[in-house]
């Protein structure tokens, strides 16, 4: 339900995300996620330091000029926003959620890929998928997308980045752009991402919370498992009990690691209570370098 705060709040994330589109992003979104590849645009008089090899034969001999074909990139394409709204996205020790950083982080890939003229759509998913919005150009379409990813309400709790990503390759015919945001808290998702990554220009943004990497030495506290919905009461002035908790969330990241570099899939990983601006300028820097 958008409520007259929900609203306030979304117009304010408008006019900072665009701001930051206009201001940051415009420019490096252009080079990191460039157009499907080059297409014919017109022909013109050949100039000193033209390449030969792209001379117009046909219109030169017409015309009795020498003439030279003009390319351009095509620029237009589709960028699919799979966010996960699972149970533990909604977890959050500092300022923000997850599902809230997830909600910035989409504004801004949404501003600016109506800014070069690109569709965008979103797919929300848990264990199911919960909603899918086909992709549009605009700007009234990213405010609904914006509207969808801070009022839906998903039905289930739980995590499968599969079913996520078969839904994605059934939907989309056509090679697109496919931003997956989540925290990545799942297992054997490595094969679908491999079938996506080969379809599609696949990137993954990764979403954390500082407490799920280094608990407080907080006495004993009961956790429960937001998608399970296990509990468990564990000792945290024991170091040992710390540590173990920490070398279990090193592996974890190490294992989400060692699959995107394995698939090569674009990859950043960002704490939900910090700025993200630099780690995503990091990404589009390097997918423009590694591209170049």
């Amino acid at each position: 339900m958008l409520t007259p705060e929900l609203l306030r709040n979304i117009r304010r994330l408008e006019i900072r995300t665009r701001g930051l589109v206009n201001n940051v992003f415009g420019g490096e979104y252009h080079s990191a996620f460039r157009g499907r590849g080059i297409e014919f645009a017109e022909v013109r008089p050949y100039q000193i330091g033209d390449d030969v090899r792209q001379i117009d034969w046909n219109v030169s001999a017409r015309t009795g000029d020498t003439y030279v074909k003009v390319f351009e990139e095509e620029r237009e394409q589709t960028v699919l926003l799979a966010v996960d709204v699972s149970a533990s996205e909604s977890f959050g020790s500092a300022t923000r959620f997850k599902r809230e950083a997830a909600a910035e982080i989409c504004a801004v890939l949404a501003f600016s890929a109506v800014q070069n003229n690109d569709k965008v759509g979103l797919l929300l998913f848990s264990d199911i998928v919960e909603l899918f919005v086909p992709p549009k150009k605009g700007r009234k379409h990213v405010l609904r997308l914006i509207h969808d990813l801070f009022a839906f309400e998903p039905k289930s709790r739980g995590t499968d980045i599969n079913a996520a990503l078969q839904h994605t390759m059934r939907v989309l015919k056509q090679r697109a752009v496919v931003i997956v945001l989540s925290d990545f808290l799942d297992e054997d998702f490595e094969r679908s991402l491999r079938v996506a990554s080969q379809k599609h220009d696949l990137v993954a943004i990764e979403l954390f919370d500082r407490r799920e990497e280094a608990l407080p030495e907080a006495g004993l506290v009961r956790l429960q498992d937001a998608e399970s919905g296990q509990e468990a009461v564990i000792d945290l002035r024991s170091a040992d009990v710390r540590e173990s908790l920490a070398r279990s969330a090193h592996m974890r990241r190490e294992r989400v690691d060692g699959i995107m570099a394995r698939l090569a899939v674009d990859h950043v990983r960002i704490r939900a209570d910090e700025n993200y601006v630099d780690p995503l300028v990091r990404l589009f820097r390097r997918r423009n370098h590694s591209r170049a």
